[in-house]
């Protein structure tokens, strides 16, 4: 099977919104966009999240910042890389009321926020990699990576990131086989209470 990498391009942001919203559940009832969105009606959630994907505020979220992966003319799969020196989290929340979320939306966030890590600032991160059902163990996740990690080291970077949540045991093997090592583990009580995951893992490649 042949598979095409490309960057992303305004005409794909349903494609962009079904896979963030993919990811951000990861097998979990509600994620991230379900807490910021306030509901669990996936019509809402993505409609919000073409948005976000194309607002003013370049957000982590922007769509210039992923790659997605084609088979045979169809869309199969993403991955969203950005530099955290540029797409700060006071970008993420000004690119959130730019689509229409008020003041709250911060305290939220916080959820999220608590159960962080302290990011370097010379390292880029990797989020959203996803792949349509149906095109597991075909290559797209490996070779959206190989792809990312060129053009990061044509930017200067030698490292690389990703968060996952402790308990993704397939997302945590995947990376593992791509060349990721675990760096640090952090345990969040109002992240579990909100999204009965215990916490997150920091993952990390040097390349």
């Amino acid at each position: 099977m042949s598979i095409k990498i490309r960057k992303a391009e305004l005409g794909d942001t349903p494609f962009l919104a079904q896979m963030m919203l993919q990811s951000s559940r990861a097998g979990k009832k509600e994620g991230m966009f379900d807490l910021v969105f306030e509901t669990n009606e996936n019509a809402i959630i993505l409609k919000k999240l073409e948005q976000l994907v194309q607002t003013k505020a370049k957000s982590y979220c922007n769509f210039n910042n992923f790659l997605i992966a084609e088979s045979d003319g169809e869309k199969v799969g993403s991955l969203c890389s950005y530099e955290p020196r540029i797409s700060t989290k006071e970008t993420f929340l000004e690119a959130l009321k730019e689509i229409g979320c008020n003041e709250d939306v911060e305290a939220k966030l916080d959820i999220i926020y608590e159960c962080d890590f302290q990011l370097n600032n010379r390292t880029l991160m990797f989020d959203f990699m996803e792949e349509l059902e149906g095109f597991e163990d075909v290559g797209v996740l490996k070779a959206l990576m190989q792809k990312s990690l060129l053009t990061a080291r044509l930017k200067g970077y030698r490292i690389a990131q990703s968060i996952i949540e402790i308990g993704s045991l397939e997302a945590k093997l995947y990376y593992k086989k791509l060349g990721f090592k675990e760096i640090k583990s952090k345990e969040c009580e109002l992240y579990q209470e909100r999204f009965g995951r215990i916490g997150v893992i920091l993952l990390a490649i040097e390349f």
